[in-house]
């Protein structure tokens, strides 16, 4: 069987060309690699340099390549968190013309980090929570979808940065299954399963010493169910309001969007009679500040740094002398949105320079310094400005994280 590539864009056949399929994985020469950190897999997994791409590359049986790669385009198709599924190749042989067992490829997903590696260094308790959090939100929206995951665990999750707590990314959807909608079952299964992996994971990392001694592996896995259970119920939950007082749907509609989800469909019924009004939130879609932040400014980033960068963005607009709340004469917001991305985001941006930003995205930059200039206005007893702090912030805080803030040499890095 000649070699054959399945891939979702035309170009990248010819790239992945490039590489040696004529020999196993794991002899792959080291001038291929690119010396990314990795999780735990059961299938043999490596970074590659193809064209200025960089790629993760499983070696795996025929049928559950392209079925994960088909399960991956799904969940992209429908805007979950995953990394991106570029390519299958089959038909693999070795000098000799031996069957070598086909790859899948995704899309390196950058300045992200397997948990593992997020463990080299005693991980204090309170960014545990907020990988708990991360993964919560994640598994929340893969089940609102209708997916049912079947090995929810840290070791099958990326993590990236995303103002001040994490995103998570699901890497592994081998044994994933796609339904219109999940059983009361099907989610409480996944949701077991989850306990079980993360407590299992959090004991092998105790085990070698790499967990901070307050933590309990046991008490972290029922955390993931508690965390899990608390926001499934505010995004599906039933509500009875008293009738006429509408405002209380528009709070509760406001307090989705706070966790960062949209109402797309909603359930309104009057009761028999007419007390009562009960409201469902019939489809919910997340990224509720990323869609407004994209929408404004063109800007895409995760949704807690949407979140930021949309409060200051509207404390910047509130200086502007030709802005006017709700007066239809003034500029309109996604005029100044725009001034602003030009004015103030790039330049601030820009000038951290390239080779101190390490594997921060330009959005989560931006963050920093806005952590760093209210840091400062805070020692100061009033607001220092934004290029003093972003002067400080690479003069005395980035030359110290440099080390742990650069990706590997060959991984690519571009400006904002």
């Amino acid at each position: 069987m000649a070699l054959q590539i399945s891939a979702t864009n035309p170009e990248h056949p010819a790239l992945l060309l490039e590489l040696p399929w004529q020999l196993p994985l794991e002899e792959w020469p080291e001038h291929y690699l690119v010396p990314l950190p990795r999780g735990i897999s059961r299938h043999v997994v490596r970074y590659a340099r193809a064209g200025t791409e960089v790629v993760a590359v499983k070696e795996l049986a025929e049928r559950p390549a392209l079925r994960e790669y088909e399960l991956l385009r799904s969940l992209d198709r429908l805007a979950i968190p995953a990394v991106d599924p570029l390519a299958v190749v089959t038909g693999r042989t070795d000098g000799e013309g031996g069957p070598l067992e086909p790859v899948l490829i995704t899309r390196h997903l950058g300045g992200s980090m397997p948990y593992r590696s997020m463990f080299e260094t005693t991980m204090r308790p309170a960014t545990m929570h907020r990988l708990m959090d991360a993964l919560a939100v994640l598994l929340v929206r893969l089940h609102l979808a209708g997916f049912a995951w079947g090995d929810c665990s840290l070791s099958n999750t990326l993590f990236r940065r995303d103002a001040g707590a994490y995103a998570a990314y699901l890497v592994d959807a081998e044994t994933g299954e796609l339904h219109p909608r999940l059983s009361s079952g099907q989610r409480e299964y996944d949701l077991d399963l989850a306990r079980v992996n993360i407590s299992g994971e959090l004991l092998d990392l105790e085990a070698a010493g790499a967990l901070h001694p307050s933590v309990d592996p046991i008490e972290f896995g029922m955390e993931i169910c508690a965390r899990y259970q608390s926001l499934w119920d505010e995004l599906t939950r039933t509500s009875v309001y008293p009738a006429g007082k509408h405002h209380y749907i528009d709070r509760r509609i406001r307090r989705l969007n706070d966790l960062g989800f949209d109402v797309a469909e909603m359930q309104i019924a009057h009761s028999s009679n007419g007390d009562t009004v009960t409201f469902v939130p019939k489809v919910v879609d997340a990224g509720h500040h990323q869609r407004q932040l994209l929408r404004l400014t063109g800007l895409d980033a995760e949704e807690n740094q949407a979140r930021r960068l949309l409060n200051d963005l509207e404390s910047w607009m509130a200086t502007q002398d030709d802005y006017t709340p709700g007066d239809p004469l003034t500029a309109r917001p996604e005029v100044l949105a725009h001034r602003w991305v030009r004015d103030v985001f790039r330049p601030t941006v820009r000038a951290v320079p390239l080779d101190l930003r390490g594997s921060m995205d330009p959005a989560e930059i931006y963050h920093e310094l806005l952590e760093h200039r209210w840091y400062l206005s805070e020692q100061a007893q009033h607001d220092i400005g934004l290029d003093t702090a972003v002067e400080d912030y690479v003069t005395n805080i980035l030359p110290k994280l440099r080390e742990s803030l650069l990706p590997p040499a060959e991984a690519p890095t571009e400006p904002a």
